[in-house]
């Protein structure tokens, strides 16, 4: 049985509301001051002590100048300065020492790509095989830890995060996601938890698919065909795609079109077999490639990032991200599409999707 939809709204923006609220009152997230080095700093108290020091340094020259000798040494600065502890590189930087190892986001980065699709069927297939009810929670929960994990480890003595996620994923992180900037774990996440609570359990696994092959397929032919100078997208759309290239879609379209193909060939149609016939089987499937490459191909590079205050309350950075916005418009245009051929959006899948 569903949640109630009102409940269901409410844990779903809850991660979203606990990052602003943290965020507004600065504990324990507020940005602390990162020293390179022992620094002296000196109070207004301190300012008070260096004046009376002026003054008897003064006084003693005078003293020296009416006794007949040269000497106008005053007491040394040094009596009145603070000295800060030298905090360590490791604690303070430790994910810049990490991001020098990182690609940037030009890198082809393969690892990245397969990993990415790995965790995208991984979670097409959970949306099939767990029922709704069991599934929603889980999604909830894990987009909530991720977004606590991501506000924490910038922070002083969460830096630990980092060198375990360096661990784990290595060479599948970018360079910007350890300079200050979140994964794309969290956007994955929670581009997943809302595809699969705004669609039907078909729309939705479809959604996440294009997520798991679109995205990585387009990013790879774009890159690929980055010299083709016709086919880049610069600010001619008003930064939509920009830095981004049509034939990067065309590519990622057609990846997926096999997959979709088997998908929707395996089916559970029915006696009345697939409304339409090849023909319309084979319009969906390329229709829907088209839909995830284009979300892909619509967030720009580098990405639109929110203020990092609103209305005077500081909020998380947060920014536009493809693993969000692909699977969600990839699942919207699945309902469309399967409107417009006449399919039934209560289709069911084939038991393991592809086999």
């Amino acid at each position: 049985m569903k949640l109630s939809s009102s409940f269901s709204i409410g844990i779903l923006i809850s991660p979203w509301l606990v990052a602003a609220t943290l965020a507004a009152v600065n504990f324990p997230f507020a940005p602390r001051v990162l020293p390179h080095h022992t620094s002296r700093v000196y109070s207004s108290s301190l300012d008070v002590n260096n004046h009376a020091a002026a003054k008897h340094a003064l006084a003693y020259t005078l003293m020296q100048q009416r006794g007949g000798s040269t000497a106008t040494s005053a007491p040394s600065n040094e009596d009145f300065t603070n000295e800060l502890p030298s905090f360590s590189e490791s604690d303070n930087e430790g994910h810049l020492e990490i991001a020098k190892k990182l690609k940037n986001r030009n890198a082809t980065n393969l690892s990245r790509k397969i990993t990415h699709a790995a965790f995208g069927i991984f979670f097409a297939c959970l949306n099939q095989f767990i029922p709704h009810a069991k599934f929603m929670p889980l999604m909830y929960g894990i987009t909530g830890s991720s977004l606590i994990i991501e506000l924490l480890r910038y922070r002083k003595g969460f830096g630990w995060i980092n060198t375990v996620l360096h661990f784990f994923l290595g060479g599948a992180l970018r360079k910007h996601e350890m300079e200050g900037k979140f994964t794309g774990s969290f956007y994955y996440f929670a581009g997943v938890t809302v595809s699969a609570y705004l669609f039907p359990q078909t729309a939705a696994t479809m959604g996440i698919c294009q997520l798991a092959l679109a995205d990585p397929s387009a990013s790879f032919f774009g890159r690929r065909t980055r010299h083709i100078y016709w086919s880049r997208i610069e600010g001619q759309l008003g930064g939509i795609g920009r830095n981004k290239g049509l034939l990067g879609f065309l590519g990622g379209a057609l990846f997926c079109f096999p997959f979709n193909y088997r998908v929707f060939k395996i089916a559970k149609w029915g006696a009345g077999g697939i409304p339409g016939g090849n023909g319309s089987l084979i319009m969906v499937s390329l229709l829907l490639g088209m839909a995830g490459a284009f979300a892909d191909l619509a967030v720009p590079t580098p990405a639109l990032v929110m203020p990092k205050k609103i209305l005077g309350v500081p909020v998380p950075p947060f920014h536009v991200d493809d693993n969000f916005v692909v699977p969600i418009f990839s699942g919207w245009a699945c309902t469309k599409i399967f409107e417009y051929v006449g399919w039934d959006q209560g289709l069911k899948l084939a038991e393991h999707i592809i086999l």
